[in-house]
């Protein structure tokens, strides 16, 4: 029954590291496969930004500063006969790299750095590839991207380490 579903806080981070952007792709539904911001629930008495930068340590095993929120996105999922089976409302922020290298987990069975305008082709998450483009630009505007990229920015290629759930 749709009453029996609530919607669920969440908070991610588009996380960059120079000019590319750190994706995770999915172990669990929803979204099981696609690439992703690393994020999750919020937790009780925890900020929003405070929940993206533990998600993203806990999950790829990043340390990342928060810059500020990029967007807010409702992630809502029907089953075949159209009765709501969840409601995710994403708080996803812009972030910098500041120490770690992306480890797989099982709700990361793939992490990678990619360049912001290649995310529209990669099989995402809804509205993935206008959240990283946002990220960028707020992060341009704050002037942190050339930040960012000056306390060991990530170069060239994409470089996705891939890993199958056990």
């Amino acid at each position: 029954m749709a009453d029996a579903v609530r919607p669920t806080l969440a908070a991610s981070a588009a996380v960059f590291r120079g000019p590319l952007v750190l994706l995770a792709q999915r172990g669990y539904a929803p979204g099981k496969g696609l690439w992703s911001l690393p994020g999750g629930r919020v937790e009780p008495g925890e900020t929003l930004a405070e929940a993206a930068a533990r998600e993203v340590r806990e999950e790829v095993a990043v340390e990342a500063e928060i810059i500020g929120l990029a967007a807010a996105l409702d992630f809502i999922s029907h089953d075949a006969d159209g009765t709501l089976t969840s409601h995710f409302v994403v708080a996803a922020h812009a972030a910098l790299w500041r120490a770690g290298e992306p480890v797989l987990s099982d709700e990361a069975v793939a992490v990678g750095w990619f360049h912001p305008d290649e995310v529209a082709s990669l099989a995402t998450t809804h509205g993935l590839a206008d959240v990283v483009q946002r990220a960028a630009r707020l992060l341009a505007a704050e002037g942190a991207a050339a930040e960012g990229a000056a306390e060991g920015g990530a170069e060239g290629r994409p470089q996705a380490l891939a890993h199958a759930p056990s």
